[in-house]
């Protein structure tokens, strides 16, 4: 069986016969939405989003990029439902279809002159309107200035609304406003600093498109994120925003359950249908189950081999910096997460991206609404809504991994950061000490250090949860406040390998004068390895391992200030770093 991958034109895969899943129910769902003026819809990418907005154009025009259009419906579900009454529908409106999917530059002149090329070329595709009677000689002189790329800001805020305006002119007929991954710039411009300049554009021409524009039959906006409202449609007051948490629309983005058992029966890998369901499933859009339809169509033309499809299609960054900068308290609940453990969080479908790095609230926010963690239940609260997150499968959490060993390992290669781990395992306190002050001195900063001293032991921890095998071992965690002591213990599930209990302590550098700074660091931190140690036999930490009948056991002291650390292990030996 041939699955489509990458293509997102409804009207190529028609005409070139290629398999898809049939969503055209979704056409139905958006004309009995008649309430609505304005749909946002947002869901992760390559979750679909593109092609039902392009099978939705489809079916409203005519005519797409000189393609008839009256064909291609024939034999789907809308041309069957209700005795084919949608059909009446079809082809009867003029359509304005935009996608910002390409404007991501790297600054504002750019991403504007690449705006500028986009409306040029939307217009381009109404350029029939040069020769239309029911123009105005000023409608047509702007409408070359646009075409031509000479018009100014004014008038490219305008450019929608305009168009719409001379659609309705030439046809009498209301046109639809179909708008792709209207996020994208926003995005790029928080990535890279020219976020108000953007967000200021922007929301100049959403408010000139969609505001009471009475040339406007309605419109449906696509993206990943729902940007506040008081950043980008804070001149609307009509648009209804479907997130992954509405019901609505649930089941046109992703593949269902049904369907995913169809199109694997279909290539004949029916047998593997748990596995698939391990890596790619885990999605709850409202009330809908779904699997990532990017990586199953890709896993099926592959012919079965199970790997990272979704996860390898952007560089992650943003995902990245959020999960390494964040705070040691959010470290802490991400290591629940990656322990196969869900959390609660209040959850709100607004995104500030102003916020991002100021409130772990908003990192969580993104994380949910970009898929990179599901939501399992929600409840309506005073404070909000109150979601239970969890990493969806496998392969998200293998992404999580990645960016964590990158990481810790900073440049030396995920091969050595393994090597770390193994000193550690095995119980090398010598070697493990060696490169543990290989990493604390490549991966923080003395900035980072003073200001959240802890910042690189949460994230060692994380990389433990994330890289150790949960078949082989069982982590566990139990922090106190304070000096920011957390201790760890790494269980084998052969009890023939080593445990590891290690007790984690941290110290505030001692005020003294700077000559005696590295002599009395050193006192105090020899003392608080060896009292971490001590506190590993007097709370009898080791009872349950015991009990367990592991008989190789570890104990480990471990005292920092900054990048300064002393370690104490099991039998006196001393390791400096």
């Amino acid at each position: 069986m041939e699955m489509q991958v990458g293509f997102d034109d409804f009207g190529k895969v028609r005409s070139n016969d290629l398999n898809f899943v049939d969503k055209t129910l979704f056409i139905k769902e958006v004309l009995d939405n008649k309430g609505t003026e304005v749909s946002i819809i947002t869901r992760p990418r390559r979750f679909g989003k593109t092609f039902n907005l392009s099978t939705l154009h489809y079916f409203l025009a005519s005519e797409v990029d000189q393609q008839k259009t009256e064909k291609l419906f024939s034999g789907l579900e809308i041309s069957a439902v209700d005795n084919g009454s949608y059909m009446r529908f079809q082809g009867k409106y003029p359509v304005v279809f935009v996608s910002f999917k390409g404007i991501n530059s790297e600054n504002y002149d750019l991403a504007y002159s690449k705006l500028c090329t986009l409306i040029a070329n939307v217009f381009n595709g109404h350029n029939y309107l040069k020769q239309s009677s029911k123009l105005s000689e000023s409608d047509k002189e702007k409408l070359q200035n646009i075409l031509s790329k000479q018009a100014d800001r004014a008038v490219i805020e305008d450019s929608l609304h305009f168009l719409t305006s001379i659609l309705f002119k030439h046809y009498g007929i209301k046109p639809w406003l179909l708008i792709d991954e209207y996020d994208t710039p926003i995005q790029a411009g928080y990535s890279n600093n020219y976020y108000k300049e953007i967000i200021g554009l922007m929301r100049g021409m959403f408010g000139a498109a969609l505001k009471t524009n009475p040339y406007l039959e309605r419109a449906v906006i696509t993206g990943i994120l729902r940007v506040a409202k008081e950043s980008i449609f804070s001149d609307l007051n009509n648009p209804k925003v479907y997130s992954l948490l509405h019901p609505k629309y649930s089941q046109y983005f992703g593949f269902t359950e049904e369907e995913v058992a169809s199109l694997l029966k279909q290539a004949g890998l029916e047998k593997k249908a748990e596995d698939v369901k391990q890596w790619y499933n885990g999605y709850c859009f409202g009330n809908t189950v779904v699997y990532n339809p990017w990586s199953i169509t890709n896993y099926i033309q592959e012919n079965g081999i199970l790997k990272p499809y979704w996860a390898n299609t952007s560089e992650n960054t943003l995902i990245k910096d959020l999960l390494i900068k964040s705070q040691a308290k959010f470290k802490e609940h991400f290591e629940s997460l990656l322990q196969g453990q869900p959390i609660e969080k209040i959850i709100d479908e607004h995104i500030v991206f102003g916020y991002l790095d100021k409130n772990s609230s908003a990192v969580w926010n993104l994380l949910v609404m970009t898929g990179y963690l599901k939501v399992t239940a929600i409840a309506e609260t005073a404070q909000g809504t109150k979601c239970k997150v969890e990493i969806p499968n496998i392969e998200i959490r293998n992404l999580y991994r990645n960016i964590i060993e990158q990481w810790l390992g900073n440049g030396q290669g995920v091969d050595w950061y393994n090597e770390f781990l193994e000193f550690l395992l095995r119980g090398d306190v010598e070697k493990f000490a060696e490169s543990l002050e290989q990493v604390l001195m490549q991966t923080i900063s003395f900035h980072d250090a003073a200001k959240q001293p802890e910042a690189f032991f949460h994230g060692f921890m994380l990389g433990l949860t994330a890289s150790l095998n949960k078949q082989e071992y069982e982590i566990k965690s139990n922090r106190e406040s304070g000096l920011g002591r957390y201790d760890i213990a790494i269980i084998p599930k052969d009890i023939s390998r080593a445990a590891i209990i290690l007790e984690i302590k941290s110290l505030a550098p001692p005020k003294v004068p700077k000559r005696k700074l590295p002599e009395v660091l050193d006192s105090l931190l020899t003392k608080e390895s060896e009292k971490a140690l001590e506190q590993i036999n007097h709370n009898q930490y080791t009872t349950d391992l015991v009990q367990r009948g592991v008989r190789n056991i570890v104990k480990i002291g471990l005292a920092f200030s900054g990048k300064d650390f002393r370690i104490t292990s099991e039998g006196g030996t001393r390791c400096i770093g």
